[in-house]
């Protein structure tokens, strides 16, 4: 499989719009249900692991496959342990109307940190179970996606035109007090320009790779991933109907209980 024929890039948006339209659905069902859709997801993510630690030493176009679709996996295992509230942070209430400035961000980082921290002890375990091997298309997966929601999240915290929290459950429902919507903030057009200039340089290396094995089709993959993620950063702003293309997944929110 080529990097050239566009397939890479289709998986990638296929994988990520059906993940995070499965993650929504599960979300939106009632909370008797979380422990189990948790626990399923919980054996995708330990199989993932192992699928990871493969994938690394796997210098073939399936290895690169196979590196990014697992790091997706575990991805979305943290993604369901925050919106179903198991790892979210100690401070569960909402920001106090005077709040500013530090104190704000303090509170903040407290309703989400021990989030924060599983993701960074995530990331570091794939890059142990990826280092040194030939196939780094797992760690590189995961370290796009930490940044970039980490980037995402900052721009929401300063202050975004376009707020959707459709996607929030009711039970996190004091985030909200915590996101700000500003006309214009200084973070966005940096997050934008340093994103672009990381996809541009993937691009270029995906399209220079001598080979469509492993470092052609990962490059192209990751390429990807930081494309869909400026797009999500351009939904921030933009007055786009972004949960018209998650409709179908919030249809189970509808009949939620506690």
């Amino acid at each position: 499989m080529a990097a050239r024929d566009g397939l890479p890039v289709l998986y990638a948006l296929l994988i990520w719009f059906v993940s995070t339209g499965v993650i929504i659905w599960l979300d939106g069902l009632p909370k008797r249900t979380f422990r189990w859709s948790f626990a399923a997801a919980s054996v995708v993510a330990v199989a993932a692991l192992f699928g990871v630690a493969r994938s690394a030493a796997d210098p073939s176009a399936m290895g690169a496959y196979l590196g990014f679709t697992c790091a997706l996996a575990v991805w979305g295992w943290h993604e369901m342990s925050f919106l179903m509230g198991i790892i979210t942070g100690p401070r569960k209430a909402p920001c106090p109307p005077h709040a500013t400035g530090w104190t704000r961000f303090k509170l903040a980082a407290a309703t989400l940190i021990y989030h924060e921290i599983a993701l960074a002890l995530t990331a570091a375990v794939l890059v142990a179970l990826s280092w040194g091997k030939p196939n780094q298309t797992a760690a590189a997966t995961f370290a796009i996606l930490f940044v970039m929601r980490l980037s995402t999240k900052l721009n929401i915290f300063i202050g975004v035109p376009n707020l959707t929290v459709d996607f929030l459950p009711d039970h996190l429902g004091y985030l909200k007090s915590y996101f700000r919507t500003k006309r214009f903030n200084w973070l966005f057009p940096v997050s934008i320009v340093a994103s672009t200039i990381v996809a541009v340089g993937l691009a270029e290396a995906a399209f220079g790779a001598v080979s469509a094995g492993a470092e052609a089709v990962g490059l192209t993959l990751l390429f990807a991933l930081v494309a869909l993620a400026i797009l999500e950063h351009w939904f921030l702003v933009l007055p786009l109907p972004d949960a018209a293309l998650w409709r179908w997944a919030m249809t189970s929110k509808a009949g939620q209980a506690k």
